[in-house]
């Protein structure tokens, strides 16, 4: 059975207390933030450009007041996310998200106000206050947004809708972490267990076809069950996309949202393209699974089976000290900060009762790289805590290194620096080992990471597309059209039968990402850059890797495709697509090469 919070050791639990000591102190700073932004609007709104002095003075109290309010979100979110039943911790996210949506109409003005500077005035205001120049990328990426800013009225109405335009992703998590209920099922040795967001992966994994099965169903049974409800929840939340994009004069969502990031469209094109030019190989990839595995019915309960015999087992301990020797390769500067995030409880290890599924890492720039994991003990989960882990070093090497008005990096890539280190754990580990039957299981492991996030998540790109494209054509994203589209999604990705594997067609209704606004495809491009980078890490010079390094370092100082050309990855090219591709096929071929041995029997 599943803990309770309680229940967990300290020791396997992240420590908030170093955010906030107590939950007085958040609630007494929630009161202290609430009043500076009651006054912004009289002091400041209507002044910015009246000299350079209040420029400098206005941005800095608005970045004082941004820093302020992240601190108490990440707390009143995470303190929720370890016990999503908790009411208290749910009224203080509510409170932290209203905060969010007030700092936002409070300077509504800002960003339509600063763009009435001419860019002479600019420049001679930079050359009279040189302090300036410590926000010129910043005001830069504001002149390159001009087009799109509206004026202060609809922008300060848009700013006071954030909270309703929150809501499609907060009832989904709700309903998905909170409310839904899963069977009972059984597992391989045949007790009866709750099925739960947790300990289905491990579910799915199961040398038993009978315990996969019976859980796979047992999940989509309820996601079937809520159908419609899921549409209308998601559509929702896909018409809020649409129509801030319309508003602000974008071509499409997509266009809006990797906007934001100064992320050109081409990237998301190449991604898609390259994907479909190379779907043979995970064709192939699928063959070769019903071969091992001896299936000649084949469906997607089947996918996520280790081919190996191969037990991989880690407690967590082990997982650590894996963890330290694997990274250790970038240097003594980032050993000293994994060392810290192992010491002083940056990570929540097991899961509980209603604490929030899946993996993450999380944090503001005040506080330390928190880690979020649910700890099952196997190999996958060390791959997932070496993951999270390289998300936590770039938060912390980005803070350490860049003021707070540069202190985070473009999401964009933010998928990169966690994927090199999974690379670089396969690269070690298979380096590692001799032993036929070990290569085995960890190509199975690799080249599943790959199919399940390369080509899987430029799956959900292509559905997310697509529903925001019907949408804005005036379509309904009703349950039956969303179950038929990504029915046939899955059928050209994996080869299989929608018909035959009709519980798959609910899969939408239980993914995150959709809710992320084009969110979920920098998990392919971040996976096939890392392939790329892991080489150079591993098999490169010294420069390569300080290279890298200063790429962590650099937060959103420049422009996302310039920091990460700092790593030497041209994101525009197919190159580092087509290099993760050769890699994809040579392990693959490897992996071909036991099974003609028979290492798999």
């Amino acid at each position: 059975m599943v803990k309770n919070r309680n229940e967990i050791p300290e020791a396997l639990t992240w420590d908030l207390t170093t955010i906030f000591s107590t939950d007085q102190k958040w609630e007494t700073e929630l009161e202290k933030v609430k009043k500076e932004l009651s006054l912004v609007e009289t002091n400041d709104k209507g002044h910015l450009l009246d000299s350079a002095e209040t420029l400098l003075t206005i941005t800095k109290n608005m970045l004082s007041i941004s820093q302020k309010v992240e601190k108490l979100y990440v707390y009143a979110s995470m303190k929720n996310d370890q016990d999503t039943r908790e009411a208290k911790y749910q009224e203080y996210q509510s409170k932290a998200t209203a905060l969010y949506v007030n700092f936002g109409e409070s300077y509504a003005f800002y960003e339509p106000e600063f763009l009435k500077i001419t860019k002479e005035t600019y420049e001679q205001w930079l050359e009279i206050l040189q302090e300036l120049k410590n926000y010129d990328h910043m005001f830069e990426r504001l002149f390159a947004k001009k087009e799109h800013i509206l004026s202060q009225k609809e922008e300060k109405i848009l700013a006071a809708a954030g909270e309703i335009f929150e809501s499609p992703s907060e009832t989904f998590e709700i309903f998905d972490n909170a409310d839904v209920k899963f069977p009972f099922v059984k597992n391989e040795l045949g007790e009866k267990i709750q099925l739960t967001h947790g300990n289905y992966s491990s579910l799915m994994e199961s040398k038993n076809r009978e315990v996969r099965k019976a859980a796979y169903e047992a999940l989509y049974s309820n996601y079937e069950q809520y159908q419609h409800t899921s549409a209308k929840t998601l559509q929702t939340n896909v018409k809020v996309h649409n129509f801030n994009a319309q508003i602000r004069a974008y071509d499409s969502a997509r266009q809006a949202a990797l906007m934001s990031n100064f992320v050109p469209e081409k990237v998301y094109d190449v991604l898609i393209e390259g994907i479909h030019q190379h779907l043979p190989l995970l064709h192939r990839y699928i063959e070769l699974r019903k071969k091992i595995l001896g299936i000649s019915d084949f469906k997607m309960y089947d996918i996520y089976t280790p081919l190996s015999n191969l037990d991989y087992k880690f407690n967590y301990t082990e997982g650590v000290k894996k963890a330290q020797e694997v990274l250790a390769i970038f240097g003594e500067e980032y050993s000293q900060k994994v060392k810290a995030a192992f010491d002083e409880r940056w990570i929540d290890v097991e899961e509980n009762v209603g604490k929030r599924s899946g993996a993450y890492s999380g944090g503001s720039y005040d506080t330390k790289a928190f880690m979020l994991l649910n700890w099952q003990g196997t190999l996958d989960d060390l791959f997932t805590l070496v993951h999270e882990m390289g998300h936590s070093i770039h938060s912390t090497f980005t803070r350490e290194n860049q003021p707070y008005v540069y202190g985070d990096y473009p999401i964009f890539l933010a998928e990169i620096a966690s994927t090199t280190n999974e690379n670089i754990l396969t690269e070690t580990l298979l380096k590692e080992s001799n032993d036929e039957k070990e290569r085995f299981a960890l190509l199975n492991h690799w080249l599943d990471s790959f199919r399940g996030t390369v080509f899987r998540q430029s799956q959900f790109a292509e559905f997310e597309q697509k529903i925001h494209e019907v949408d804005a054509e005036g379509e309904v994203l009703t349950s039956e059209f969303l179950n038929s589209l990504y029915g046939e999604l899955n059928e050209k990705y994996y080869g299989l039968s929608a018909k035959e594997n009709p519980e798959i067609q609910f899969e939408w209704a239980r993914i995150p990402h959709f809710y992320y606004n084009f969110y979920v495809f920098q998990y392919a491009t971040g996976f096939a850059a890392a392939s790329f980078l892991a080489e150079k890490v591993v098999h490169g010079s010294a420069t390569d890797r300080q290279n890298y390094l200063d790429y962590l370092k650099a937060g959103s100082s420049a422009y996302p495709l310039d920091v990460i050309a700092k790593a030497g990855v041209n994101m525009e090219s197919t190159d580092y697509l087509e290099s993760a591709f050769k890699l994809f096929e040579k392990r693959l071929n490897e992996l071909e090469k036991l099974v003609e041995k028979g290492v798999h029997l």
